[in-house]
């Protein structure tokens, strides 16, 4: 397998999809950079107390997206490349009607309407209509994050991807800073996703059409059958990331939950890194899978995994090492309790760096992720509720975490089931394990430094002295190393 990645590496095929990847993920940065730094603009505008109410809106949100959503966006990914003419936009009809009804759902479940409406989330339920118009919106608009990419429309996806970002980032920022109130942002933020939801629109009606056909009894029941395990193993998945955060708002004040919500802002980082490869690479993998050759499918994914890690291993090690240095210096000292938590989440980060979704997705392994996704989220939540209660806000972060390697490990079993690979062919660990330990040793080699020669220095100077010395020692190792020396004969 390894030997194979890497004569793949420099296949036309494969350096066009590199291309594809590296347009998406630049643009993925951008955005990912814009949502990193709004919340900076916002601890410095919004009091404790109103912040911890924004993060939990976010919270929120993630939460009836998993639950409702369904995974039916991506149910494209499988539904497209094999679709052809008035088909495609049949499926897309289809799955944007769904996220319709998803989102008036989602807009009840976060309404004074809702009965069962958790005691947290009453004085958001205080905005009235705003909170749950932005909640429809926002569900509907989530089909504008992958279509174009699905379609392999890649440089549209990055440019409304870039454009969106820094308008959102830009509004809710300069609401923020003249208002210094959390009702003017909310109301800017439902007016930028009416936008968004107006993108979508347009992109549909320039490349298939507002037209029909909008709905066949057939397809629609075939595409609900295909991605329903998906969407409930999904779905179990996030509330399992989420349920940590549940925890902390339970437990703990508003304050301190914000607190914890910042020490899990590195997860969309890696986030981002895994769309922008795997969600280039999936329609490809999606062709050779529908064509039988399940060992080329393998490849690709191992081959993603790698360039993932590559970039991810570094930013990790780097943040975990400079914690209080990156709370310090980008959230204040207010919310310096959130480095024991986000050295928490990097140690399930690393993990996940090896992406197994698409191949479970891709070999209908929906029932075995759902059955796994019930027993994980079981655990998750058990470990969250009882450390939290001993270790405080850190202890809260375990139960995700501790569950990230459970299921990495059956997954990988199921898959080389599945597939007849062994365990050990299934991804390239050799270049994987080498990234890991380089970035590691790196890291521990400017910690070092930066502890002797700037103990008693600031935050900005620690972290980008400490950065700058990680990021030569990273660079020096991998380029000196097989893997780098085999990506450079790929460059040239």
């Amino acid at each position: 397998m390894s030997a194979g990645v890497e004569a793949g590496a420099v296949t036309p095929k494969t350096r066009g999809l590199g291309r594809r990847a590296l347009t998406l993920g630049a643009a993925n940065a951008f955005e990912y950079a814009l949502q990193f730094l709004l919340p900076v603009v916002l601890v410095r505008c919004l009091d404790p107390e109103a912040f911890g109410q924004y993060r939990l809106l976010w919270l929120a949100v993630g939460t009836v997206m998993a639950i409702l959503t369904q995974a039916m966006p991506g149910s494209l990914y499988y539904f497209l490349p094999r679709a052809q003419g008035g088909e495609k936009r049949l499926y897309i009809n289809q799955a944007l009607l769904f996220l319709l009804l998803a989102g008036l759902v989602a807009a009840w479940a976060v309404s004074r309407w809702n009965p069962w409406l958790p005691a947290q989330l009453d004085e958001l339920a205080r905005h009235e209509f705003i909170v749950p118009a932005f909640v429809l919106l926002w569900v509907v608009a989530s089909l504008l994050d992958l279509l174009p990419t699905v379609e392999e429309r890649v440089a549209w996806q990055a440019r409304a991807t870039l454009g969106l970002a820094a308008l959102r980032a830009a509004a809710l920022s300069l609401a923020a800073a003249l208002t210094g109130e959390l009702a003017p942002v909310l109301a800017v933020l439902l007016a930028f996703v009416a936008f968004k939801v107006a993108v979508l629109l347009y992109y549909i009606a320039r490349f298939h059409g507002l037209r029909g056909p909008y709905l066949r009894r057939g397809a629609f029941a075939h595409q609900v059958r295909y991605v329903a395990p998906f969407g409930a193993a999904s779905a179990l998945y996030c509330l399992r990331l989420q349920a940590d955060q549940w925890v902390a708002a339970a437990l703990f004040s508003v304050a301190s939950f914000a607190a914890f919500s910042i020490g899990a802002l590195l997860g969309p980082l890696l986030t981002v890194l895994r769309k922008s490869v795997s969600h280039v690479f999936l329609p490809s993998m999606s062709r050779l899978q529908a064509a039988g050759d399940l060992h080329s499918m393998l490849a690709l994914n191992s081959r993603a995994n790698v360039i993932v890690g590559a970039l991810a291993f570094p930013l990790l090690a780097c943040a975990f090492v400079f914690a209080e240095e990156i709370v310090t210096l980008v959230f204040t000292t207010a919310y310096v309790e959130a480095a024991p938590v986000m050295r928490v989440y990097i140690a399930g980060l690393a993990a996940l760096v090896i992406e197994l979704a698409s191949l479970t997705f891709l070999l209908q392994q929906g029932a075995f992720v759902l059955r796994l996704g019930l027993v994980a989220l079981a655990v998750s939540v058990a470990l969250s509720a009882s450390l939290a209660q001993a270790f405080g806000l850190a202890g809260a972060a375990v139960g995700s975490t501790a569950v990230v390697y459970l299921d990495l490990c059956v997954t990988l079993r199921c898959i080389a089931r599945r597939t007849g690979t062994p365990v050990r062919d299934l991804q390239d660990w050799r270049s994987l394990g080498r990234l890991l330990a380089f970035s590691a040793l790196a890291a521990a080699f400017a910690w070092i430094l930066v502890e002797h020669l700037l103990a008693g220095s600031g935050a900005l100077a620690r972290l980008a002295t400490g950065g700058a010395l990680l990021g030569a020692a990273y660079a020096a190792m991998t380029v000196t190393s097989a893997t780098g020396r085999a990506w450079l004969a790929a460059g040239r």
